[in-house]
């Protein structure tokens, strides 16, 4: 099936399942995409810094290189959403995905449409606000973090964040002084109804609180709410 090449957002599938490769690239073409695909995980990092994808679909189990080995290697140098294909009843893997830089995962088998609905999620919120309305710039003594260009700084240095961790870090330091429940991070954050038991958010606080400064085994900045979520600390 030729490519679209008016497509606008560019898809990298890293899936050693050569039949489910090929029938999320027909359905992914089919929705308006422009779709790569590589099989060898020993592959993947290079290519992924070289074509910079729009989006990256990433299969945890691969030959050459596992995902988790990918997704950690190359977020020092690509930034852009990455979406982790996991085993379904595989907690520990996912929670591993996010902590080596992972946006978000789907589990298998692959539902089309949830996988759909998942990708462009991540890419509205990679793409940044759609509205100038409202506040775009916060700062919070040394930390500044701004909402236009979607960058945060610590004492002047850029912070490395991914698209994930910056739409959480925007989120709470937004609501600076309120506590936001579980429920309302999920909801804003992901559009879906938290379960009880989805630790994507948690792990993601846990990744962001060293690198703005705040102490992860006595947190000052964002602070956990036993019970109910996390605080963003307006004054220090």
């Amino acid at each position: 099936m030729p490519l679209d090449t008016n497509a606008q957002e560019h898809v990298l599938i890293v899936e050693d399942d050569e039949r489910l490769a090929t029938l999320t690239r027909e359905y992914l073409e089919a929705n308006n995409f422009r779709v790569s695909v590589e099989h060898d995980g020993g592959r993947a990092v290079d290519l992924i810094i070289s074509l910079r994808p729009d989006i990256v679909i990433l299969d945890l189990m691969l030959p050459g290189e596992d995902g988790l080995s990918i997704c950690r290697r190359v977020r020092p140098q690509f930034s852009g959403p990455i979406l982790m294909l996991t085993a379904r009843t595989d907690d520990m893997d996912q929670v591993l995905g996010l902590e080596m830089g992972a946006d978000d995962y789907v589990p298998k088998p692959v539902q089309p449409r949830v996988l759909l609905a998942r990708m462009r999620a991540l890419l509205r919120r990679a793409d940044g606000p759609e509205e100038a309305a409202g506040e775009t710039r916060l700062v919070f003594n040394d930390l500044e973090i701004d909402n236009a260009t979607r960058e945060a700084w610590l004492a002047r240095e850029r912070i490395e964040l991914t698209s994930a961790e910056f739409d959480l870090l925007w989120l709470l330091s937004s609501n600076a002084g309120r506590v936001l429940t579980r429920e309302e991070i999920f909801s804003a954050l992901r559009g879906i109804k938290y379960d009880g038991q989805d630790r994507s958010i948690d792990v993601r606080v846990s990744r962001i609180r060293p690198k703005i400064g705040d102490d992860p085994n006595h947190p000052e900045r964002i602070k956990t709410v036993r019970s109910k979520g996390y605080l963003f600390v307006k004054d220090l």
